[in-house]
């Protein structure tokens, strides 16, 4: 990988945090969460996002492992209040589940 990569990635990482439900419903709420299944990478997403590379976006959406965070899910992590990563690339906040079997 090339340079100009790495140091994006070493960014992203350094903005990723743990957050909460309560910390995530007002983005929700204004339709700028993605979900990121618990089996891909967050930071690899978010820089794939930064990038805007949609072929491999669109390929995560195909199957179902990113998306926008729909009504369902939403009531289940404001239910449950898992542990939640994120990390802004805007105008997007990706959220990945934590501890959640793949």
């Amino acid at each position: 990988m090339d340079d100009s990569r790495e140091i994006l990635r070493a960014k992203i990482n350094g903005e990723t945090a743990q957050l909460s439900w309560g910390d995530l419903a007002l983005f929700f709420a204004r339709g700028i969460v993605i979900h990121v299944a618990p089996q891909l990478d967050l930071i690899e997403v978010a820089l794939t996002f930064s990038e805007d590379d949609k072929t491999s976006v669109n390929q995560w959406m195909q199957a179902g492992q990113v998306g926008k965070l729909d009504d369902a899910m939403a009531a289940d992590w404001a239910s449950r209040n898992p542990e939640l990563w994120a990390v802004v690339v805007a105008p997007w906040v990706l959220v990945q589940e934590r501890g959640k079997p793949h």
